[in-house]
């Protein structure tokens, strides 16, 4: 497919000297005299590409791009001049030209000006389309009223720069509202960076968050960004914030609040450029009551406040997500995808799923490995979704009512147990403390005495 240039010029000789070498070039001309000439040719045509003349009478270039980039942002436009100045060629760059060629004008100059601008523009479209894919891979499915009440939600805070609390329990989903609400936004070209609010230890959460120079303390041997400058012109999305402590909170809510902030050791002050959405499983009102949570910092964050509704709220939805799970399934192990048979889907849709989504998948996914089948029946769902199904009792060398003595069935109870609840947890550790309820340097330490 051959890219249509449009050659905007009041001199006819440029015009029909382009258009003759840049056909050669296998490029498809269009030409305009003017400004007013030149946006009926792009209403008319949409070129991919304008060479624009920037004096000319009557529009001239500067007005002339300032309408282009205003109706037809994607088209690439270059500037062309035999009077050129730092201050246009400036002008013209932030109102959104391209480039900046002086006449007279070098063929080769052109033709490179014009392929780099082309190219940019192909990468753009790549990019818009590898969003899109992206959105549509970690879509929220669903189509429950509680979800198209999430969804509605999601359209109208995205599109704004406000900051974002989102609530709701453990796999419900809230990292995935965080990440549809950045593609959706403005910032959707720029990164998004999580901070795992329960991971970072108080004594490196400075270094972690703002950076540090070389030398700022012992084995700093190299400077470092921290995650607000990694999100520069992003989002930077704290994840179960509820966790984090409150000398770490003071912390963020004076940098949040000055939007600025310094590396460790550093003296250079950087400005902050962020949109934040948070989110946590706890309910932050009780956790302010009970003074472990900053009224204030609560404040500044829950400008937006979104809820992720439990999957019991919406069990409508779960056909749905199992056909999607084994699906993603089937196209990360390259096999056909499984069927699941009516009986076996209402026993999934009968039950409570504390674990949410994420539990949800975790079985589907389970399933689609160990069943093999090509459909997945009523007998192989197991405990506890299928109350008729029988305990699977382990050999008789490993089961705890088998073994010996109290401290060895202990130990593989606790082992089996430990071993089940990391898997539930996609094998995080941290996560798994949370949900076991235990601190995660005894579970470390467990996972280490037990080899589980």
């Amino acid at each position: 497919m051959y890219s249509t240039i449009l050659v905007v010029d009041d001199e006819a000789s440029i015009r029909q000297s382009l258009s003759g070498l840049l056909s050669d070039e296998g490029f498809e001309i269009l030409t305009a005299s003017n400004g007013y000439e030149a946006l009926k040719v792009i209403d008319a045509e949409s070129p991919d590409l304008v060479l624009l003349d920037i004096w000319m009478p009557g529009m001239d270039g500067i007005e002339t791009l300032k309408e282009i980039k205003k109706e037809s942002p994607y088209i690439q436009v270059i500037i062309i001049t035999g009077h050129g100045t730092i201050e246009t060629a400036v002008q013209a760059t932030k109102l959104g030209a391209f480039d900046f060629i002086e006449k007279p004008l070098s063929i080769d100059k052109v033709i490179v000006a014009i392929n780099n601008a082309l190219n940019f523009r192909r990468l753009e479209e790549e990019n818009k389309y590898l969003r899109k894919k992206t959105l549509e891979r970690h879509s929220i499915n669903g189509n429950s009223p509680a979800v198209q009440e999430l969804k509605k939600q999601i359209m109208t805070a995205a599109p704004s720069d406000a900051w974002i609390l989102i609530s709701g329990e453990n796999g419900a989903g809230k990292e995935l509202v965080a990440r549809t609400i950045h593609q959706l936004s403005s910032r959707a070209a720029e990164p998004m960076v999580d901070v795992n609010c329960a991971a970072i230890p108080d004594e490196l959460i400075e270094s972690e968050l703002f950076g540090h120079e070389k030398g700022a303390f012992t084995g700093a041997t190299a400077k470092k960004r921290g995650k607000f400058e990694l999100a520069s012109r992003g989002t930077i999305f704290f994840d179960e914030i509820g966790d984090m402590s409150l000398r770490t909170q003071g912390k963020i809510l004076r940098v949040l609040q000055e939007k600025q902030f310094q590396r460790v050791g550093g003296n250079r002050t950087l400005d902050l450029d962020v949109r934040v959405i948070a989110a946590s499983n706890k309910r932050l009102e009780e956790e302010i009551d009970k003074g472990r949570f900053r009224k204030e910092l609560f404040y500044r964050l829950n400008v937006i406040p979104i809820h992720v509704p439990p999957l019991r709220e919406r069990l409508e939805d779960v056909p749905l997500l199992v056909e999607t799970f084994l699906a993603e399934s089937a196209r990360k192990n390259r096999s056909p995808k499984k069927e699941m048979t009516p009986e076996a889907m209402e026993l999934l849709c009968g039950y409570h799923w504390p674990g949410n989504v994420r539990e949800l998948k975790n079985l589907v996914e389970r399933l689609a490995i160990m069943v093999k089948k090509e459909v997945i029946e009523k007998a192989d769902i197991p405990l506890p979704y299928n109350p008729a199904a029988r305990p699977v009792i382990p050999p008789a060398t490993s089961a705890p009512f088998f073994m010996s003595s109290w401290e060895e069935a202990r130990e593989a109870f606790e082992r089996e147990f430990i071993r089940l609840k990391l898997l539930e947890n996609d094998n995080d550790p941290l996560r798994t403390a949370r949900a076991i309820g235990v601190a995660p340097e005894y579970l470390d330490e467990r996972i280490q005495a037990l080899g589980a």
